[in-house]
Parts: structure tokens; C-alpha cells; sequence
């Protein structure tokens, strides 16, 4: 064997591919491939961009507002209610501290710390009565972004990549975007493939330089001894994988050098920034201190989707939202990051022509409590965990812009009228980008999984244009 071949065996055994005993039982003689695949039916939706807000945003300090709570401010809530951490806990009412108005045509009512989704409200469908049933974070992260309450299963973005394959043969189908402050509560199971093979889990684009780690090669192993290499690398491939057919743990791996090949170029140009105008830099908060950092990422998802990939998934470290405490001053912090760059994102594809294309998802996992938590000191006051009834909301790639849907309860504490659940959401998301979530199905442990987990749920047919 060459100096190539004891390069390539070497790396393979590195990353634990070579000749592994224990991948004999995930063999499949089914080739699983990022090639373009027809849809069960016509799709409206093409490409998805996921801002996800770890930590449960205060919907009714939001999205949802609540004028009973406002009346009964600091009064005993007479309902049965369940606490993530009783000795925080109390039973007093807190109505919010923000005004709420009528935003756009359509008249939705919005938080005074929303005046960027408040330009934009007539493409948006806000989503009233999202619930879990569930107040921790994991569970309910699990369930929004996999389908089920129990880890290992895969994400969204694998599920869409699947079915669908990609539209670019040189970028990565499903891109994870992550925050300066660290991975998202949960880390890298956000965006796993769980047991489908590695092909589909996320690639992690970083928030710092090297965006993606060793994407170019040193300098004297660029150009013609590049190409050279790379060569001598699929003739090893092919040889390879005639000796080891079915391992897709060692295809996915073969198959993401060849792209890292064809990423050099065209990941450079889709990170590169100074491309943009002024203006649109200006329209994203691109060099204002709050807003910076969330504006560039928001504006490398559009340029993802305008370059054909399929997924695009935003995270926040840590978990911003989850207000047990200074409910009202995180509040403001989290929507000046936020607000702005949100908005952005869909005048932006909006004025490209890539919204009717494009589904733009905003929102977290759970909710807030309608009760106060640290009661007793104004300035620290919060609330707890609230899985029984939360807002999202989602616009453009065939969503009914202009509307609400659903409703909670008069305090905000459950969801009570047209409940929508994680599985309803999957299977709405599912109908958009033309897949029966029924038919689309992974054979894993004797079974044909799919993202629904073959629970009852509905498509929301009443939010569809």
C-alpha cells in the first residue's frame, strides 16, 4: 500500500470506521445519498430557516396577551398549576409589564418589545396554542425538534434532508448555526441524526473564524498536489467500499471529504459578508453592538438558502429565555438580540423572492407560568416553566401570512382552543415541503420509524395558504 493508502486506512481508523464489527448490524443495502428526491406531491416550501429560542420565551410578555392578567395582578391564582421549583414558587398572578398593541393589517396584537416583528406581521402566522404537556427544557426540546420527549432520535433537519436530499452539491444540505456564547442546552443532539446514518446529522457552522474547522488545506497542499490528492482519494474510496458495502457510517464519512472538496470555494463565498450592501447590512443590526452577531448569522442563513441548502437551524447558548428571575430586564436583553435580526430575515427573502419558498420558524420549547416566581421583589420577579401552553409563530413557504391561531386559557397558563402539538407541527411542516409524514418513513429496530412516531396528530390545514 502507498503512502495514500496508509494516509487514508489511518484516518479511516482514526475516526473509527474501518473494518468496525459493530456497524455489521446497521448494514443496509438501501444507498443513502444527498441526491435530489421527489416529494410525495407537489410541494410550497423548498428550503426551511429554524431560529430556535432555547430557554421558553414569555408568551404572554410577548406574543399571547392576557388582559385578566393584567386585572388580577398579584391576586391568588385559584387554578391547579405544577412548578418546575416549588421553593421559588408562589401562587400570586403577574400580569406583564409591557403594553400590547394592534400591529399591521391583520390587527395581531404585539408586545412594545417586538416593533421589528411588528413591521413584518402581515406574513406572519402566530401560533397561540403550541404545547408539550411537558415543563422541562430537554423533554420538550426533544419533542420540538425530534417529535418524541426521549433523546437519541433524529432532528428535523435530518428528517427533511431524508426525505428530501439536497439542492446543492456543494454546501451541506442540513447547517446548524451556533452562538459565540457555546452549543445550546442539549449540545450536538439538537441536530443529530440519531439511527440514521451520519449523512444527515447538521454541519455546525461556528460564529468566530474558522467558521468551518479545516475547511481549506495548508498552503503547500493547495492546487495541482490538492488535486492530485484528491484523486488518488476516490480511486481508494471505490476500492474501499467494494470490500465494505453497506457501512454508512464509512459512506457518510467518504462522502463529506468529497464535499469538503467542493465546500472550499463555494462555503467561502456564502460567508462572505462584505458581498452585502450597506443597507442590508444596516436592515439586520450588522455592527450595532446588540444586534451584531445574531444579524450576521440570520443573514448567512438567507445566503445558505439562496444557494440551494435545505435547512438552516439558529441556536443561542445557554438558554436566554428561560426567565426564573428579572423577568422584565432579560426580556428587553433577549429581544434586542433578537427582534431585529428576525425581522430582517424575511423583508430580506421577502424582497428576493424567496419567502414564498422559504418557512421561517420563530420559537422555543416551552412557556411561562402566568404566576410570579421569586414574589416579593419586584426587580427579581419572574416565572417558571410552562409546557402546557406557549406561542411560535412561522411565515412564507405556503404559511398564511396576517393571522393567529389557537388560543390559551384567560391567564395564558394552558392552551385551550385549537391545541397544536409538537406532532401537529411536524406533520404541518412535513405537507409543506410535499411529504405524507406518514409515508416517510426510516426502518430502525424492526419498525418504520417516522417523525411523528406514528401518534395521532393532524396536519394544520387552517394555516395554509
Amino acid at each position: 500500500m502507498g503512502i495514500g493508502g496508509v494516509a487514508l486506512a489511518a484516518l479511516l481508523n482514526q475516526e473509527d470506521l474501518l473494518a468496525r464489527e459493530d456497524l455489521a448490524p446497521f448494514a443496509q443495502t438501501q444507498k443513502f445519498d444527498m441526491l435530489a428526491k421527489q416529494p410525495h406531491f407537489e410541494p410550497r416550501a423548498q428550503a426551511m430557516i429554524s431560529l430556535f429560542m432555547h430557554g421558553g420565551p414569555s408568551h404572554m410578555d410577548l406574543t399571547d396577551p392576557k388582559p385578566m392578567l393584567t386585572k388580577f395582578n398579584d391576586t391568588e391564582y385559584q387554578g391547579d398549576i405544577t412548578y418546575s421549583f416549588i421553593n421559588r414558587a408562589s401562587k400570586k398572578l403577574k400580569g406583564s409589564s409591557f403594553k400590547f398593541e394592534k400591529r399591521g393589517e391583520c390587527g395581531t396584537e404585539l408586545s412594545e418589545l417586538l416593533p421589528n416583528l411588528a413591521e413584518v406581521i402581515d406574513d406572519v402566522c402566530l401560533i397561540r396554542s403550541m404545547h408539550t404537556d411537558i415543563n422541562g427544557h430537554e423533554p420538550s426540546i426533544w419533542s420540538m425538534n425530534t417529535g418524541k420527549a426521549q433523546p437519541g432520535r433524529p432532528a428535523l433537519g435530518s428528517w427533511m434532508t431524508y426525505g428530501l436530499g439536497s439542492e446543492s452539491q456543494n454546501l451541506p444540505a442540513y447547517v446548524v448555526m451556533t452562538d459565540p456564547g457555546g452549543h445550546p442546552v442539549d449540545g450536538v443532539r439538537n441536530w443529530s441524526n440519531g439511527w440514521m446514518p451520519p449523512l444527515y446529522q447538521g454541519t455546525v457552522i461556528r460564529p468566530q473564524e474558522p467558521r468551518i474547522f479545516n475547511l481549506n488545506p495548508p498552503v503547500h497542499l493547495q492546487g495541482e498536489v490538492q488535486r492530485q490528492n484528491m484523486e488518488l482519494l476516490q480511486k481508494l474510496n471505490e476500492k474501499h467500499l467494494e470490500t465494505h458495502p453497506g457501512e454508512s457510517d464509512l459512506e457518510a464519512r467518504i462522502a463529506s471529504y468529497e464535499l469538503a472538496a467542493r465546500m472550499q470555494e463555494a462555503a467561502t463565498e456564502a460567508l462572505e459578508l462584505s458581498q452585502e450592501t450597506k443597507a442590508t447590512l444596516e436592515m439586520y443590526g450588522i455592527g450595532e453592538n446588540a444586534t451584531d452577531e445574531y444579524g450576521k448569522r440570520c443573514l448567512i442563513a438567507r445566503r445558505l438558502v439562496e444557494r440551494g441548502v435545505r435547512f438552516v437551524q439558529l441556536f443561542i447558548a445557554g438558554q436566554i429565555w428561560d426567565n426564573h428571575t428579572s423577568l422584565d430586564a432579560s426580556l428587553k436583553s433577549c429581544c434586542l438580540k433578537t427582534d431585529k435580526p428576525s425581522a430582517a430575515l424575511l423583508k430580506d427573502l421577502k424582497q428576493r423572492g424567496l419567502l414564498d419558498s422559504t418557512v421561517v420558524h420563530w420559537g422555543g420549547e416551552i412557556g411561562r407560568l402566568p404566576v410570579t416566581e421569586n414574589h416579593g421583589d419586584p426587580s427579581k420577579a419572574g416565572r417558571d416553566h410552562n409546557g402546557q401552553g406557549f406561542s411560535t409563530w412561522l411565515a412564507g413557504g405556503g404559511i398564511k401570512g396576517g393571522m393567529t391561531y389557537g388560543e390559551t386559557d384567560e391567564f395564558g397558563h394552558k392552551a385551550v382552543i385549537d391545541k397544536v402539538s409538537p406532532n401537529d407541527y411536524h406533520a404541518t411542516l412535513m405537507r409543506l415541503f410535499g411529504l405524507n409524514h406518514e409515508e416517510l418513513t426510516f426502518r430502525y429496530n424492526g419498525l418504520e420509524q417516522t417523525i411523528t412516531d406514528k401518534r395521532p396528530c393532524r396536519v394544520v390545514e387552517e394555516i395554509l395558504a
